[in-house]
């Protein structure tokens, strides 16, 4: 089984350090349009996210918190693959809480793991999918640069052909973007 997290856990400073996966998005939010590109690509989901977990409880999902705040999202990429372990998961997915148009096949193009998702040139270290084998070795790390855990476990990078399925939201300008390209595909 491969389960996924939605990293959710930064601070938003260039959005007013608003929730990003709550902005709405044409008639829904961010999240709810994550989600409904993700479960039926994943056997088990959950979020990370510090501060009060009430405010994703319309989504029923568990919310992980940071065992160490402040400290990148690899947190949350640990917390992710531990709470996957225990779900007996192989392999974790890992979104970004501002990236609402993951492909339909995220899932089956990355397996096996370890292998993260580029498009147009860029690389986006945290559209990956980890192996849960690899907790222990992360729990040691101090970098918290992603890419460098990523290349010490042979993080394969697998290119997809539509830039806007990694779009994030990152700046008033990004969501009127997400908002445009949400509306032409509903």
């Amino acid at each position: 089984m491969i389960a996924a997290i939605i990293l959710a856990g930064g601070g938003a400073r260039r959005m007013g350090g608003v929730d990003k996966p709550l902005l709405p998005l044409g008639g829904t939010t961010i999240l709810a349009e994550i989600l409904t590109r993700l479960r039926p690509q994943a056997g088990a989901i959950a979020l990370s996210a510090n501060g009060d977990p009430a405010r994703f409880g319309v989504y029923g999902l568990p919310v992980l918190p940071d065992p160490v705040p402040d400290q990148g999202p690899l947190m949350g990429v640990l917390q992710g693959l531990d709470w996957a372990a225990g779900r007996g998961a192989e392999a974790l997915l890992t979104i970004p809480g501002d990236t609402p148009f993951i492909p339909p096949d995220l899932i089956s193009r990355l397996s096996p793991a370890p292998a993260c998702a580029s498009s147009a040139g860029h690389v986006h270290p945290l559209v990956s999918l980890w192996p849960v084998a690899c907790r222990d070795r992360l729990r040691g790390w101090t970098n918290k640069r992603v890419r460098s855990f990523a290349e010490t476990i042979g993080m394969r990078i697998v290119a997809f052909e539509n830039d806007g399925a990694f779009l994030n939201v990152n700046t008033p300008a990004d969501l009127a973007l997400a908002v445009e390209a949400a509306r032409r595909m509903h």
